[in-house]
């Protein structure tokens, strides 16, 4: 196929190029930055921004189906920002897409669209859009899957993944995050539990972005759907969080606040970051809180049956796979 990857030069994004070219697939990015590793594999980069209609229009040219994986990350920023890259460049894959005839869209979500405040264990893709939202991520997210699966149809079938905690090796969010927090003394458990959360390592989730597109193109009636994608293995949040900080290079988290302080100073710093027009994100944010404090994890099993996917890579060869990149000078990204 001939294949057109918004963000491709991102973390997730740059997996699914990567294995689109070990395939023998054709690749166009579609992204702001210059990547010269991916480049230098046979990828063609077209520079743009997907807030822009002409770039992507551009970009959709001769073009088999779309892998739309740029977005804005959480966990903070303002919601202009939120609203014009992860809904309106949304708009503009779909509107671009149906413009050159292109056939198939896969689309990435989260699993963030369906949570609110509560524990989800176990549950599978019929469980309701969240009523409402700790974030402008999880609400604009939500916004723009929705708008991808309204434009399912004969001439564009869509689909969605709900990839959850996507981490590895060239992580840009959380595993720096972490480290930071350890290194500056500043990271603490929040709560006395360790909640079962789903992650899933980046060429799992690549994968699966893959199989989607492959069973599109075969004709799958899985066009309008959303499916939940994990590594299929339930993990305390904080034991994950110290797996990671070990193979890092650092020792596991030891300090604690309980989650009516944590819940508190993160309603507090938002208002004041709001008030005040901060750029900086918050020390803490109630979007952080309710992902560490609450039980995440999701039934794959339409995954498994309407795709064919299977996590490869398990989290113990995954964390192995940490450990070698980050004891590598290549990985000091993790200071």
């Amino acid at each position: 196929m001939r294949a057109l990857v918004t963000g491709g030069g991102g973390f997730l994004g740059s997996a699914i190029v990567r294995m689109l070219l070990d395939r023998g697939d054709s690749v166009v990015i579609l992204a702001r930055g210059e990547y010269p590793e991916l480049v230098s594999r046979g990828a063609e980069l077209k520079r743009g921004d997907i807030r822009d209609l002409s770039a992507v229009t551009d970009a959709c040219s001769d073009v088999d189906v779309i892998f739309h994986v740029a977005a804005k990350p959480p966990p903070w920023g303002r919601r202009a920002d939120y609203e014009s890259i992860n809904v309106g460049g949304t708009a503009n894959v779909v509107e671009a897409a149906q413009t050159a005839g292109i056939s198939h869209l896969v689309y990435t979500s989260t699993p963030s669209v369906v949570v609110a405040d509560g524990d989800v264990e176990g549950l599978d893709e019929r469980l309701p859009y969240a009523s409402h939202f700790l974030a402008d991520y999880p609400r604009s997210k939500a916004q723009a899957e929705q708008l991808v699966l309204e434009a399912n149809g004969a001439a564009l079938t869509c689909v969605a993944l709900r990839p959850h905690l996507i981490w590895g090796p060239g992580d840009p969010h959380f595993l720096p995050r972490f480290v930071a927090k350890a290194r500056s003394g500043q990271l603490r458990r929040i709560g006395s539990e360790d909640p079962l959360v789903d992650t899933v390592y980046v060429d799992n989730a690549a994968r699966a972005h893959l199989l989607a597109a492959d069973r599109l193109r075969a004709g799958a009636d899985i066009g309008g759907r959303a499916f939940f994608i994990s590594n299929g293995e339930p993990i305390g949040v904080w034991t994950m969080v110290d797996r990671m900080l070990v193979a890092a290079g650092e020792a596991p988290v030891r300090k604690r606040v309980p989650i009516w302080l944590a819940e508190g100073l993160a309603y507090f710093l938002e208002i004041i970051h709001r008030v005040f027009q901060l750029s900086r994100e918050p020390r803490i944010t109630r979007f952080l809180v309710h992902e560490v404090t609450r039980a995440h994890w999701f039934d794959i099993s339409a995954a498994r049956k309407e795709l064919g996917y299977e996590p490869i890579v398990s989290i113990e060869e995954g964390l192995a796979r940490l450990e070698s990149w980050c004891a590598e000078d290549a990985a000091l990204d993790c200071d």
